[in-house]
């Protein structure tokens, strides 16, 4: 169990108007610190009041990147509970992210008390309405002063919340996707499979041509042949043809293990459908989309849980989905996945967890 001490705020903030939250723009009273020094590790847990994190220029984390990042999110049930979702999950892909990148791991118990201790400390900032939640966001970054590409000696784990409204405020609607075939987000053997800054830096071309024609977010395609379909750039992504499942498979080290990801593949298989995690090309897509049988593709990640899409662009050849109408497996997997996230129905799976 961490000994954390607690600096309390003394000039807390007005909540926000929780019709009106938004997403990531506003940030509670005060955030979780843990310093780690080579040689002494992990030390100093404690709570302190929100603000700004002193910073040598040459701090190595601005030169080099050495950066992870978690997401995950608190939720009020009907009754006052409050629930994490599979904060353990988030704890081990945060420490298979730093062991990629040189960083040092921190303890899967060890993460999950600090959410839990943070998540206690600002409960008056867990929003209450439908479909609102805490948004929790940990990083990781080196903090040693220095110019020299080296693992650095010394890091910092923070964990800063936010609440969050509804991501579809009026309801799960379709969005339109541009088929990158010119830019690559990840190679095997890359850091692909990190949930890291500099993959979504690397990202921001792309998103931003596809944002320039109407195109609401990019699918990525193998950086090898670039023909392979890997993910959105936001949230891994899976396709309903003929009546299965296809979403790429997690051998090749290039896609994000996303935890909504194994939680509706779960669902999936526990409804009795075939899953197929395996390599399909973009191609196989377009020849199904002609042959009427793709019926349904939707996105799945932390933030909107399930994204539908009613439209992809690949090289000029625009596939309409389902009508541009959300899918019924779509709808119904964002109503069961969401049900237990906020505690309105039996978690036979054990994914939830009190904070108390």
């Amino acid at each position: 169990m961490l000994d954390i001490k607690v600096t309390p705020n003394p000039n807390p903030k007005a909540k926000p108007d929780q019709h009106n939250l938004g997403f990531g723009k506003h940030f509670t009273d005060h955030m979780f610190i843990m310093d780690y020094t080579e040689g002494i590790g992990w030390h100093d847990a404690r709570i302190v009041p929100f603000g700004p994190i002193p910073m040598d220029p040459a701090t190595m984390v601005l030169h080099y990147a050495q950066e992870t990042f978690e997401g995950l999110k608190a939720y009020r049930t009907k009754e006052g509970k409050v629930l994490l979702f599979r904060p353990e999950m988030n704890a081990k892909r945060m420490n298979a992210s730093n062991q990629r990148l040189c960083m040092p791991e921190i303890p899967v118990e060890d993460f999950v008390d600090a959410v839990k201790a943070l998540v206690k400390y600002e409960d008056s900032w867990i929003p209450t309405l439908p479909e609102t939640s805490l948004y929790i966001r940990p990083f990781v970054f080196a903090t040693e002063a220095g110019v020299g590409v080296h693992p650095a000696n010394s890091y910092k784990f923070i964990i800063i919340t936010t609440p969050v409204g509804a991501y579809y405020p009026e309801g799960v609607n379709p969005i339109k996707i541009y088929v990158e075939d010119e830019y690559v987000r990840a190679v095997p053997g890359g850091t692909g499979f990190t949930k890291c800054g500099g993959n979504y830096a690397a990202s921001i071309r792309s998103q931003k041509n596809a944002a320039d024609m109407g195109y609401t977010q990019v699918l990525w395609l193998d950086g090898r042949e670039r023909k392979y379909i890997e993910e959105v750039g936001t949230m891994n992504v899976m396709f309903k043809m003929n009546g299965e499942i296809y979403t790429a498979p997690l051998d090749e080290g290039s896609i994000l293990p996303g935890v909504t990801r194994d939680s509706i593949i779960h669902l999936l298989k526990d409804w009795g459908y075939k899953v197929n995690e395996r390599k399909y090309s973009i191609d196989e897509v377009c020849e199904v989309a002609d042959n009427g049988k793709l019926e349904e593709v939707f996105g799945t990640g932390t933030a909107a849980v399930i994204s539908p899409v009613g439209e992809l662009n690949y090289k000029g050849k625009i596939m309409r989905i389902n009508d541009f109408k959300t899918g019924e497996l779509t709808q119904k997997l964002y109503d069961a996945l969401t049900a237990i996230q906020w505690g309105n129905a039996p978690d036979k799976f054990s994914w939830t967890m009190e904070v108390k």
